[in-house]
């Protein structure tokens, strides 16, 4: 058991969440409240996905996905772009260092056409160097959006089903998902959004088919460890009927 000393309850531990998503939403208002340029909300919150990711470790949750830069982002102001990709690609570039040696597997999910040849090097070069880790896994949503990443995976099976590689009548919703970038993984548990936004806005539509919601207020870099053990708490005291009674 976990003791969360402000809700005075503890996480049972047999009972984690398997797969966590987060949209982590709420750094240029963070900013802005604060007379800062949004460049401060986004280092901020950089600074908070490390805390959120070695507790998640900590506790034994097996996957984490985060939304990092979504298919829509591209219409931000051209400057700010510029320091997402500069703040990701230095992230990438630090990985051991940035996440303290927490024995992290990182991988990157999402379309890398729009992305600069340095970043898709340097992605290629730290899923290479954390691959062998047996701690959490971070799938950082780059250049994400939940509704191409299904179009992707329908058109790679009508090329196969072309191509006599597959039957259709084989095709069943175990078989999709064998071609979604989370392949291997189990599907998300839990979906956390900060910043009071309610809302999907894109994110992993197929996976979070039946993942319990959780929205707080919080900006997303005012958002703590207790903050993530709270969300786990609430989570473990639903019942999930998966459509049954």
């Amino acid at each position: 058991m976990f003791f969360n000393k402000k809700n005075k309850q503890e996480i049972d531990m047999l009972r984690l969440p398997k797969h966590i998503g987060i949209i982590m939403d709420g750094n240029g208002r963070w900013a802005r409240k604060r007379g800062l340029p949004r460049s401060a909300g986004h280092s901020a919150g950089a600074d908070a996905l490390k805390k959120i990711v070695i507790e998640a470790n900590n506790l034994g949750v097996k996957y984490i996905t985060v939304y990092a830069f979504s298919t829509e982002n591209w219409k931000r102001p051209k400057e700010e772009v510029d320091y997402l990709m500069n703040l990701l690609l230095d992230y990438l570039r630090n990985a051991e260092r940035t996440l303290s040696g927490e024995n992290v597997v990182i991988r990157a999910i999402g379309s890398r056409k729009e992305l600069s040849r340095e970043i898709c090097e340097q992605i290629i070069k730290t899923e290479e160097f954390t691959k062998n880790n047996t701690g959490i896994v971070m799938n950082i949503a780059l250049n994400y959006g939940g509704r191409e990443e299904i179009v992707n995976a329908a058109k790679a099976i009508c090329d196969k089903v072309r191509n006599g590689k597959v039957k259709i009548d084989d095709i069943d919703d175990k078989a999709f998902s064998k071609y979604l970038y989370t392949a291997d993984q189990p599907d998300i548990d839990l979906l956390i959004r900060t910043s009071g936004e309610q809302r999907l806005s894109n994110f992993m539509l197929w996976q979070v088919s039946y993942g319990e919601l959780w929205f707080t207020d919080k900006l997303w870099p005012d958002f703590k460890p207790a903050d993530l053990r709270r969300a786990i708490i609430d989570f473990q005291n639903r019942g999930r009927r998966f459509g049954g009674i």
